[in-house]
């Protein structure tokens, strides 16, 4: 059975100092976190890579990683772009940022007709995740709405640097119930963990199961992005110009509605990424970490 990593790296990156955080360097050769992300998930048997990026990042994209991953296995584009929608809608002038992670997959839906691991461009993972996510959709064998989330631990997804967004997960028997896409998360050193509004935090526990936005899905999840975009449109507000459509508030609807069931996979790898421009450091050591533990080919990432 055939099987894609989709791979959102359409972000605009304004938190990381105005670069594109996406193609900043943390391995000892110039690599990037994706090439981590790929290599790990062609190991677990992922066959092809499908990049979601926008067209103005298309030539530096390529220079980066693109054209050398071409040479490793199977590669796909898909462009992101806020102008993509459905007849009858039109972009604001004053929008400035695509329509979110659900839009992001959405830009996929004439590529990837197999089941697929959607995941940041900006975030390590860990092998485990993508073994358990690959294992899943091949024993599953891409049945529609039999989908699964590797589940990560709140408090070691936060940031030193600043507020992140998760989707906060209820699991019951193995399964997800709720995914509640929350923003303002930070580490509290009472609590571990907070809700920061307007200077205000609420504590939050630090042990819950976030989604980060780690996916194995199948190939009808398209027609539920697609049939759901236009109604997310109609529902914004007149004069809200950042409204996203999340891809975990649609699968959570998926749920609630018995469309679908998502079997949460703990996995026990230390996740870490590059929100801020101050998190690149913390992430360049803790690639060190793992070259000298042997997990990586310090000559060549892709050796066989």
């Amino acid at each position: 059975m055939k099987t894609s990593l989709v791979i959102m790296a359409a972000g605009i990156g304004s938190r990381f100092g105005g670069g594109i955080k996406q193609l900043a360097p943390v391995g000892p050769n110039g690599e990037i976190i994706m090439d981590y992300s790929i290599h790990d998930a062609l190991e677990a048997g992922f066959d092809r890579v499908v990049f979601i990026i926008r067209r103005d990042l298309e030539k530096d994209f390529r220079e980066v990683i693109g054209t050398r991953i071409e040479k490793v296995c199977p590669v796909a584009y898909a462009f992101q772009e806020k102008e993509d929608l459905p007849a009858g809608f039109t972009c604001p002038a004053e929008r400035k940022k695509p329509w979110g992670t659900g839009h992001a997959v959405l830009s996929c839906r004439d590529i990837v007709n197999e089941p697929f691991l959607v995941i940041n461009a900006d975030d390590y993972y860990g092998k485990e995740a993508f073994r358990l996510a690959h294992d899943f959709l091949v024993e599953n064998e891409g049945k529609a709405g039999k989908f699964c989330m590797p589940g990560f631990i709140l408090k070691n997804t936060l940031s030193e640097n600043g507020a992140v967004t998760r989707g906060i997960c209820t699991v019951e028997n193995g399964y997800l119930t709720t995914v509640t896409e929350t923003g303002g998360l930070v580490k509290d050193d009472k609590t571990g963990a907070a809700v920061e509004k307007d200077g205000v935090r609420t504590p939050i526990d630090p042990e819950s199961i976030v989604s980060m936005n780690m996916w194995a899905l199948t190939p009808d999840f398209m027609e539920e992005l697609k049939d759901g975009f236009p109604r997310f449109l109609a529902g914004i507000e007149e004069g809200d110009l950042k409204a996203e459509y999340f891809l975990p508030s649609v699968v959570d609807g998926m749920v609630k509605s018995g469309k679908a069931t998502v079997r949460v996979l703990p996995t026990h790898d230390r996740w870490f990424g590059v929100t801020y421009q101050e998190d690149k450091e913390a992430v360049i050591n803790a690639f060190r970490e793992l070259y000298a533990k042997g997990e990586y080919n310090e000559k060549d990432l892709y050796a066989k």
